[in-house]
């Protein structure tokens, strides 16, 4: 629970600031005064998401206080808009058979989100006062895989039988549109609920109202397993311009939708994901502002220390070379520029690949081809960037040049750039292609890791150049 966590803090909006701004003195008079008819008509007139952006701001007793005389169906939308930080907050605050109530009338995939980050002691005691049947779909849910399919459906969609007329559709749809998520796509099941087929809302309406579902229906669905990656489902909803995708068992039954709605959330979270460890950050599940001092102290150390355990090599590399640094003092002096092309170099390709890898268009199969273009691609940049390193090389003062031949010195710059360069690209694209085999997140392939890692092996190639070449 939310109990040992740090005080919450408000998010902060930029759309109609002013608008809140005039709204949250009445709110909160209203909450002194304790008007109960008021903060029922408060709740009810404006969008959730307004009132919710306004709830925000208030302590988790005075949001209670502000909602809880709302219908059960107003304070489930008001409720569901709000963040599961303050949700869990709240849920220590509001009484059990209201909590209930509660959960009990929100969509399934929104319930499953809160109640997989309560404690399983405080689900357990809530069971008893839930309807069966919503306490038994509450149970099979909460037994998906954390980020599956099955964890992020919705168990609220239409379904039909194949033998039915149009006429006869229309009138079960009528019924079951209360409690479905969605309509647009209606799922043809068989009496074992296997999916047979999909019809949209709109070729039932337009057709003949004689015509039989079966002759209707497209029987060619795409649908994803329970145990699928949620990434995946939403990856497929893009790509085939879904507003929802049936969930599937491994019996081929029907168990559920995702939506695009739940889309939406599942790639700003892989998205805020992949940022964070790409800046070696381990993701934090609430807000920045949100989330406790330890916690953030944590999830930053881990990497840092690694990274810097890790940066303690590049000394190494350095003492190995240290007679060629003693004799030519002016290497020193190029080892930030050297290692520096490689790190940003690796970077870039990293980004680029967990990116695509992302987005779906590179898989661990493809690493040939991938290799053979960042091969190519790394070429042409070392070359571009080495072109640049011989002329500030060849520009070098005689006096700290020392004995040392200008034109050889130079030509040691425009190999060592070259070669770092193309070494950083090739890792930085191999990285997450060997992560994601290994069946790690590609984001651990980190801008900062790889930089550290060709940071090191960097300093080995520029100083093994200028060995052959200066001594």
């Amino acid at each position: 629970m939310s109990s040992g966590s740090s005080p919450r803090t408000p998010r902060t909006h930029d759309q109609n600031p002013s608008y809140r701004a005039l709204l949250l003195p009445d709110l909160k008079q209203m909450l002194e005064t304790n008007n109960e008819q008021e903060l029922a008509a408060f709740c009810a007139e404006l969008h959730p998401v307004v009132i919710a952006e306004i709830l925000e701001e208030l302590d988790p007793p005075d949001v209670w206080k502000a909602t809880r005389h709302s219908e059960i169906g107003r304070l489930v939308e008001l409720f569901s808009e709000l963040p599961l930080s303050l949700q869990e907050e709240l849920v220590d605050i509001i009484e059990r058979p209201r909590l209930a109530e509660l959960i009990q009338h929100m969509a399934s995939d929104d319930r499953i989100a809160l109640l997989s980050r309560m404690d399983k002691d405080h689900v357990e005691a809530l069971m008893p006062l839930i309807a069966q049947a919503e306490r038994i779909d509450i149970r099979k849910q909460l037994e998906y895989p954390e980020g599956s399919a099955g964890a992020l459906m919705t168990t609220e969609y239409a379904s039909l039988p194949e033998d039915l007329t149009v006429r006869d559709a229309l009138d079960r749809l009528r019924t079951m549109a209360p409690n479905s998520e969605i309509i647009y796509y209606i799922y043809i099941v068989d009496e074992q609920r296997r999916l047979d087929g999909l019809l949209s809302l709109r070729e039932l309406i337009l057709a003949r109202p004689t015509a039989r579902v079966a002759d209707l229906m497209q029987r060619d669905v795409v649908s994803v397993r329970v145990t699928d990656d949620g990434e995946f489902a939403a990856q497929e909803i893009a790509r085939f311009d879904f507003i929802a995708l049936p969930v599937v068992d491994d019996q081929n039954r029907l168990v559920g939708i995702i939506t695009h709605d739940d889309v939406i959330d599942i790639l700003q979270k892989e998205a805020t994901e992949d940022a964070y460890r790409q800046a070696a950050v381990e993701p934090i599940e609430d807000s920045y502002m949100e989330t406790p001092m330890t916690t953030l102290w944590w999830k930053r150390s881990i990497w840092l220390g690694a990274l810097f355990i890790a940066e303690v090599f590049t000394f190494s590399a350095m003492a190995t070379y240290e007679h060629a640094l003693d004799q030519i003092k002016v290497l020193a002096m190029f080892i930030p520029l050297c290692i520096s092309t490689g790190g940003n170099s690796g970077s870039q390709a990293g980004t680029l690949i967990i990116r695509a890898m992302a987005m779906g268009d590179v898989k661990p199969g493809d690493w040939l081809r991938v290799l053979w273009h960042e091969i190519v691609m790394g070429i042409f940049l070392g070359l571009t960037l080495a072109a640049v390193g011989f002329l500030r090389a060849a520009m070098t003062p005689g006096k700290v040049l020392g004995d040392v031949d200008r034109w050889m010195f130079a030509g040691v710059i425009f190999q060592a750039v070259a070669c770092i360069c193309l070494w950083g690209t090739v890792v930085g694209a191999m990285l997450p292609l060997i992560f994601r085999r290994l069946g790690f997140d590609p984001g651990y392939a980190s801008s900062p890791f790889v930089a550290t890692f060709v940071d090191c092996t960097g300093i080995m190639i520029y100083l093994s150049i200028a060995e052959v070449w200066l001594l």
